[in-house]
């Protein structure tokens, strides 16, 4: 992949530009070539040992926040470092630079801001997008995340403080799969914020203004889109934490018309169907035979039955068949067709069923095999539904994946204490293994991180014109492929977080397998895929500018 090549700065702008950083270990040779004799101690310190120290001040911050201000900083500074520093300690580093903390870092974005990262586009600027996207320095950008900041995780509508969002992400596309980070740009479109809290805040950084709606806000994601387009023909445009109000017809109007995919829809999809395929290694049958209750018909649930549905068909159901195996539970309870209140998106799912205001009388009703939490309101997977799960199962999937770890619908020791350690759980947000009976079960993360940065790098090593469903099936199945045996005798449904690099790379070629078979990858066809896909992932190492 062609990255852009400026040339190299001397003295202080050097030690300023997070991309050629070495900081201390920049030897004597570099030193004296390039102006920096005198603006540096006299040690030279090797990466290795600047890792050390970085993480000896990692351990020394008193709370999670402080630790995320810390990585945050050395990203400014120096990214090869911080990336060497993530990557080989990625269990730490995850729920540091993405959830949960991040989350909080989300909240309090605006007290703790220190420099701008990625590119603030706002309702303001609408006529002059196309301008304002030409001050990037950088025209190689390969992976753009963007969100209006309208539904950041559980928490709501952050406005522009949702930029630690598309920050994270892109830096687990660099840490997971090796995406350049020249090539990634995080954008926010700031078209104001309805959270009263934040327009109340003196140091809140967005326009303290209620949200653009409406034909207004169509015409500027229009108008950005295009903009994109033109100053960024080849990037790959993921879509982030939009609101259900626009994100299913977004995906709807832009999915065949660019490389696009949203994340909360089709990546948090192929991460949980992995794990069921996984869970199924457990439980024996076939995904045809399974039964799934949600608790949530948002983006995430929908999504996640799409793609169930699909696996279903292709194992024999028709489309009908497969839909009515997934069953929803919304704010107003039961998904059935006698309701007149339903979204468009929920109608497929509505089934010819009595109405049920609430889920454990669902759970009584439909007896599912599998229950999956994407509502973002905690604690509601009670004992009781927990168990009547594990009377109608041998192995019940308990799935409670809403983020951060504050809105799971339960945790993992309750999971596995309230089913008499039987539940197959698995998780949005990090939990420690539990103890339970004399045996320890981990529970698996069905984090996103195992999906998109693959399915990205896959995209963007073959140049795919657009990304397909077929290709988060693609990703689901070879997630699942990569969970061992000695993970599901934990009861981990997902491969260790340290096998990150290597999951990706095995996502990346099959989705580029998929590209090239639905004639959507824009570069021949390599030899050696794999080959082809490893030379696309960067290596924090520092090369020599002397």
């Amino acid at each position: 992949m062609s990255q852009d090549k400026p040339t190299i700065p001397t003295g202080v702008e050097l030690l300023h530009d997070p991309l050629l950083n070495h900081g201390t270990a920049f030897t004597r040779k570099e030193r004296e070539k390039l102006g920096l004799q005198g603006l540096l101690p006299y040690q030279v310190v090797p990466q290795e040992k600047q890792v050390e120290r970085i993480m000896e001040n990692f351990h020394r911050k008193p709370n999670d926040l402080e630790k995320y201000i810390l990585l945050i900083g050395l990203q400014d500074r120096n990214e090869n470092l911080f990336y060497r520093v993530v990557m080989e300690n990625i269990d730490l580093m995850m729920p540091i630079i993405y959830t949960p903390t991040v989350g909080q870092a989300c909240v309090e974005y605006a007290h703790i801001f220190r420099r701008p990262r990625g590119m603030f586009i706002t309702a303001k600027d609408k006529g002059n997008i196309a301008n304002i996207l030409k001050n990037w320095p950088r025209d190689d950008v390969r992976a753009i995340v963007v969100t209006d900041g309208e539904r950041i995780l559980g928490l709501g509508d952050l406005g522009a403080s949702g930029m630690g969002i598309p920050v994270g992400k892109l830096s687990l596309y660099t840490a997971c799969a090796g995406i350049h980070p020249a090539t990634t740009l995080p954008i926010t479109l700031d078209v104001g914020t309805n959270n009263e809290n934040f327009i109340n805040d003196p140091f809140y950084i967005g326009i303290k203004e209620p949200r653009l709606r409406g034909e207004a806000y169509d015409e500027f994601i229009e108008e950005f889109i295009t903009a994109v387009q033109e100053r960024f023909p080849h990037a790959l445009v993921q879509f982030e934490d939009f609101a259900n109000i626009n994100a299913f017809r977004l995906l709807e109007k832009y999915r065949n018309r660019i490389c696009t995919f949203n994340d909360d829809v089709q990546g948090t999809a192929s991460v949980t169907v992995a794990g069921v395929y996984s869970a199924l290694r457990l439980t024996g049958g076939q995904l045809k035979d399974q039964t799934l209750l949600f608790l949530g018909a948002g983006e995430a649930g929908i999504g996640i039955a799409d793609l169930i549905v699909s696996g279903m068909v292709e194992e024999g159901l028709t489309e009908e068949e497969a839909r009515a195996k997934c069953w929803f539970v919304d704010s107003r309870g039961l998904v059935v067709k006698s309701r007149t209140d339903l979204a468009h998106h929920k109608l497929p799912y509505a089934h010819d069923f009595e109405p049920m205001a609430d889920l454990l009388t669902a759970v009584e009703a439909i007896k599912p095999t599998a229950l999956v939490g994407v509502s973002g309101q905690p604690r509601t997977f009670t004992q009781k539904i927990v168990e009547r799960m594990a009377e109608y199962n041998e192995q019940p999937m308990i799935f409670a994946l809403s983020n951060p770890t504050s809105k799971a619908e339960c945790t993992a020791e309750e999971a596995y204490t309230w089913s008499d350690g039987r539940a197959i759980y698995a998780s949005g947000s990090p939990f420690a293994p539990v103890e339970y009976k004399g045996k320890t079960y981990v529970p698996g993360q069905g984090n996103n991180s195992y999906i998109f940065p693959g399915v990205g790098l896959g995209v963007t090593a073959v140049a795919a014109k657009h990304v397909t469903d077929e290709m988060f099936m693609a990703a689901a199945k070879t997630l699942a492929d990569q969970v061992s045996e000695t993970d599901l005798a934990m009861g981990r449904i997902y491969p260790p977080l340290q096998d990150i690099r290597k999951v990706s790379l095995a996502i990346a070629v099959a989705v580029a397998e998929v590209a090239y078979k639905q004639e959507l990858a824009t570069v021949p066809r390599p030899n050696d895929l794999v080959a082809h896909v490893k030379t696309h992932m960067y290596d924090p190492k520092y090369e020599s500018l002397a």
